[in-house]
């Protein structure tokens, strides 16, 4: 206890010293947190600026533009022409634009089937795209709907007949758990989650290849009577407690103030926390194991936690990718904590819901044993590059 005690206070120390361990991971969980759960902090993105070129300027654009522009997502910027469209959206000044073609009302009124330009920027920001792209296409059916039933009604067409034929089916959707389709309740949730999970993996990474980097190595040895485990046990303590602790608080402000669905038990959700931390730790002591450089260790880091948001499960479900990539998301720990908090806040199932995620965080725990002595020579030699 007295070697743990000394090694958790020269970490302490060093942190006073280093201000990038409190900045890696206070700071850039307070900035994200702040950013994430404003940006959607009713629900989802309002006025969202979609670009219109107008080239017909009839009564029936007009009312499409102004429908467009009255939806919640949406917020109409007209332009003159496509080129000053264009070079709005490379600016990223807006999301997408459309363009309305000529004879538009005319078309219509023929039945000539007019096409409607839309272009629309997915690759910066993703989630602004393919959000304008949905409120243009959901006003062009509606558009759509309202000439058919014009149309109807001047054949003298009754109006049940009219909406039988305009929508022969009506969906009855009812989501589970998040009834008022809010992007802040399935996107927030696991993205500053694993953005915690990538901040856990950086700065344990630095934490632990730094020692190699400063030549200090051997003093931690020292410090722990030369028991590698008893060194990284008593250096990661403090990280421990740290992570966890913002953790714990990012999912209170979560499941309180900001009513995120929770139909379990709020310590179920600390425990995963506390396995989802501990378990990135695992993998930090093996990349840095297998590879004790510093510069080299963080970038190996930084790029498993990246590919942990895409494998996690909560954008695109597992099971429609590749077999072979299906099995790599076993690969990462925010795997498995997805589908823990989905059976405890979502279901509420309880232990029986998510005792198996929880063994298979568990197990991230025994990677570490297969490098520790690959780690005590690293410590002791220092023969490796310190950059």
């Amino acid at each position: 206890m007295k070697r743990i005690y000394n090694i958790v206070r020269r970490e302490l120390y060093l942190w006073s010293r280093r201000p990038i361990y409190l900045i890696g991971s206070v700071g850039v969980m307070l900035a994200s947190a702040l950013f994430f759960l404003t940006f959607f902090g009713k629900g989802m993105p309002e006025d969202i600026p979609i670009g219109v070129v107008d080239r017909d300027r009839s009564s029936t654009s007009r009312n499409f533009v102004r429908q467009l522009d009255a939806t919640q997502l949406g917020k109409v910027v007209l332009f003159d022409g496509i080129t000053e469209a264009r070079a709005q959206m490379e600016r990223g000044k807006i999301s997408a634009y459309v363009i309305v073609p000529e004879h538009f009302d005319e078309d219509i009124q023929a039945f000539r089937c007019p096409r409607m330009g839309v272009y629309v920027n997915t690759m910066n920001p993703v989630i602004g795209g393919a959000l304008a792209y949905k409120d243009i296409l959901t006003m062009v059916n509606l558009t759509n709907g309202a000439v058919q039933r014009q149309v109807l009604r001047a054949k003298g067409v009754s109006e049940g007949e009219i909406m039988a034929r305009i929508q022969p089916l009506v969906v009855d959707a009812h989501y589970i758990g998040n009834p008022g389709t809010s992007y802040t309740y399935y996107l927030c949730n696991m993205i500053l989650t694993g953005i915690l999970a990538m901040s856990i993996l950086l700065v344990v990474s630095y934490a632990l290849a730094s020692e190699l980097k400063f030549g200090t190595s051997r003093q931690l040895l020292a410090l722990s009577g030369f028991s590698v485990s008893l060194a990284v046990f008593a250096k990661l303590l403090p990280y421990t407690l740290l992570f966890t602790v913002l953790g714990t608080i990012l999912q209170l402000v979560m499941f309180g103030p900001l009513h995120f669905p929770l139909n379990g038990s709020v310590w179920s959700m600390v425990l995963a926390m506390l396995l989802l931390v501990t378990a990135c730790e695992a993998v930090s002591v093996f990349i840095v194991s297998m590879v004790p450089t510093l510069r080299l260790s963080v970038c190996i880091s930084a790029l498993y936690s990246v590919l942990g948001f895409s494998l996690a499960g909560f954008t695109l479900p597992i099971e429609s990718l590749p077999v072979a990539v299906r099995g790599m998301s076993w690969l990462y720990p925010l795997r498995f904590y997805y589908k823990f908090y989905v059976q405890e806040a979502i279901f509420g199932t309880g232990f029986a819901g998510w005792w198996t995620s929880a063994v298979a965080l568990m197990a991230f725990l025994l990677i570490p044993l297969v490098g520790l002595g690959r780690l005590k020579g690293a410590y002791v030699n220092q023969n490796y590059p310190r950059n």
